[in-house]
């Protein structure tokens, strides 16, 4: 099934997390199909940030607010009067939740309580999306994909708090929701990639960096596999899902958005790609430390949003990565960033699923 963005057309939408590198391209999104989008966010977490660079804010109404706050984001969310809400607000980085696990369970857990609540209590909200993570299953390190019925789990922080997540959205679907006229579901997407993102402590990101220095990558754990994909492939699902079930509430469950079997690469062979894309005669290197616990081996399986919707990843991880490496040449030559954007949002949209 070949969904259309058009359904968005008039439609209000509320975004948490609309400052940060998904939320900023589902802005995009949602402007480009017609959309009233108000977004509700701490200020961008990185300098430079995909949301000021793009100039995202001209198009949207934006409120800079804290996911913990409940009064504030239910004053934010009564005044949008939005119909589909998408919840991305988190503190998603691995690695910071070790630094700040406190503050990660305060912003993942709490946040997702607060945002519940408020839709609990919304006169107008008929569909709403939680945007979690591959990471919130008990990771066994085996080799097939994880289903939405296996045990939910999370060894780090991060991962934790974000399978806390799911639990109280389910809670809350069997303790309100289900009584209600509001569909609810969670998704749970693999790694993302795609131009815009600046964190620390992803690879791509950090591939790029070393670029624009001219200076070896720096690998921290070539041989851990994961479901790598484009940004828009998991955003162009979560508004299925949201639209669809908008549409009709048995389309409301879990569903795990990731790549084929055939794009879970290991990061070693996803930096070779990037290497051979950027050109200028990029190399990498293994750095392997004994850092903090990280999964090594993660898979997802996705039959159930292909059986359910007809659903297809659009771009393998080849075409995933030209993008990057065209985004990010654009940015770093000064180029119109939005019209960049637009132009991929586009390409993606027209292309046939692989």
């Amino acid at each position: 099934m070949k969904f259309d963005l058009s359904f968005y057309k008039g439609k209000k939408v509320f975004i948490t997390g609309h400052t940060g590198f998904k939320g900023s391209w589902l802005c995009k999104m949602l402007v480009n199909a017609g959309a009233e989008v108000t977004g509700y966010s701490l200020n961008p977490p990185t300098n430079p940030s995909l949301f000021n660079i793009a100039e995202i804010e001209n198009d949207i109404h934006s409120i800079i607010g804290d996911i913990r706050d409940l009064f504030s984001l239910k004053k934010a969310l009564d005044e949008a009067q939005s119909e589909i809400v998408f919840h991305l607000a988190a503190q998603p980085i691995v690695l910071d939740s070790y630094k700040k696990p406190v503050y990660t369970y305060e912003t993942n857990v709490m946040g997702t309580v607060n945002i519940c609540e408020c839709v609990r209590l919304s006169k107008t909200v008929k569909s709403f999306l939680n945007v979690t993570t591959d990471k919130v299953y008990l990771n066994k390190e085996w080799v097939w994909g994880y289903r939405e019925n296996e045990e939910l789990g999370g060894y780090d922080p991060y991962s934790n708090s974000k399978s806390c997540s799911e639990l109280i959205t389910h809670s809350y679907i069997n303790s309100f929701f289900n009584d209600m006229g509001i569909a609810v579901s969670t998704a749970r997407a693999g790694n993302v990639i795609g131009g815009g993102d600046f964190a620390n402590d992803r690879i791509i990101p950090d591939c790029i960096r070393a670029a624009i220095k001219q200076e070896d990558i720096v690998v921290r754990n070539p041989f851990s596999t994961r479901p790598y994909q484009h940004v828009l492939e998991p955003l162009y699902a979560y508004l299925m899902i949201a639209a669809m079930q908008y549409r009709d509430k048995k389309y409301a469950s879990s569903y795990n958005i990731g790549p084929d079997d055939v794009d879970c690469y290991q990061t070693g062979a996803l930096v070779d790609v990037f290497v051979s894309k950027w050109g200028n005669g990029l190399r990498w290197i293994n750095k392997y430390g004994r850092g903090p616990h990280e999964a090594n081996f993660l898979k997802l399986d996705c039959s159930k949003l292909k059986a359910t919707f007809g659903w297809k990843p659009h771009w393998n991880l080849d075409k995933a990565i030209e993008m990057v490496v065209e985004w990010s040449k654009c940015w770093i030559g000064n180029g119109d960033i939005s019209a960049c954007m637009n132009k991929e949002i586009e390409e993606f949209l027209n292309t046939e699923s692989i």
